[in-house]
C-alpha cells in the first residue's frame, strides 16, 4: 500500500471480500490506500462510513481517482483489468479466452460469492431453522466448487497458460468455508492454482496482511 496520498481508496475489511480488490490493485500497481471498516455488518461508526459511499453497506467499495465510488468485485475487477491491460487480470478483448473469462468471473460472484452472504447469515433467509439453512447452502457452495474443478483443464492457471483475476479469486475464496484441506481433497486442480498464486510474489503480502498464516 502506499501512502496517504494515493490515488485510489478501498474499503475493506481484513479477510473479506475486499481481498479481491486489493490483490487486483497489487497487480496492476495502482496506488491505493486501504480504509478498514471492520464490523460494517453491524451498527456503528464503522458501517456509517460504509454507508456513506455504498448504500448497501457492502464490501469491497473503491473509490476511483475522480472520486467515483465503485461496488460489486466483479464490476471493479473488471475496471482495473482495462485500466491496466499490462497487469494480465484479463483477456484483451478479441482474445478467444475472453468470453470464457467474462463468464466464469460473473459465474463466481453470482452463483458461488453469494453462497457466503447466505451462510453467513442464515438467520436473515431462515430465521426458523438458520443451521439446516446453513447446511443446505454449504452443500451447494461444495458443488458449485466441484462444478468448476470438473471444468477447469490441468494447465498452471485457471484460464489456462495465462494468469487472471480468476487466479486471485480462487486463492482468496480458498480460504473461507470450506477451506484448503477440503479443497485439497475433493478439487485438487483448484487447490493447486490458490498454492501457486500464494507464491506470487507481489501477492504474497496481500495474503499475509489478510489471512495471516492460514
Amino acid at each position: 500500500m502506499t501512502s496517504s496520498q494515493a490515488a485510489y481508496h478501498l474499503y475493506g475489511a481484513p479477510g473479506w471480500g475486499s481481498v479481491l480488490v486489493e490483490a487486483a490493485l497489487v497487480r496492476a500497481k495502482l496506488p491505493f490506500t486501504v480504509e478498514d471498516v471492520t464490523g460494517f455488518d453491524a451498527p456503528g461508526e464503522a458501517r456509517d462510513r460504509l454507508l456513506a459511499v455504498n448504500p448497501l453497506a457492502q464490501i469491497p467499495v473503491l473509490v476511483l481517482p475522480d472520486g467515483t465510488a465503485m461496488a460489486e468485485s466483479a464490476a471493479i475487477l473488471l475496471h482495473i483489468s482495462e485500466t491496466c491491460p499490462q497487469a494480465g487480470l484479463a483477456p484483451a478483448i478479441g482474445d478467444p479466452m475472453r468470453p470464457v473469462f467474462l463468464h466464469r468471473l460473473v459465474w463466481l460472484v453470482a452463483a458461488l460469492y453469494a453462497t457466503f452472504t447466505y451462510a453467513d447469515y442464515p438467520e436473515r433467509w431462515a430465521p426458523s431453522a438458520p443451521e439446516e439453512f446453513r447446511d443446505r447452502v454449504m452443500s451447494r457452495r461444495k458443488d458449485l466448487w466441484r462444478q468448476w474443478e470438473r471444468q477447469v483443464s490441468a494447465s498452471p492457471w485457471a484460464l489456462g497458460e495465462d494468469f487472471s483475476a480468476l487466479d486471485i479469486c480462487i486463492c482468496a475464496m480458498s480460504h473461507w468455508r470450506p477451506g484448503r484441506d477440503w479443497m485439497k481433497q475433493e478439487c485438487p486442480k483448484l487447490a493447486t492454482i490458490a498454492l501457486k498464486v500464494d507464491l506470487e510474489p507481489d501477492l504474497r503480502p496481500v495474503w499475509q496482511r489478510n489471512f495471516g498464516s492460514d
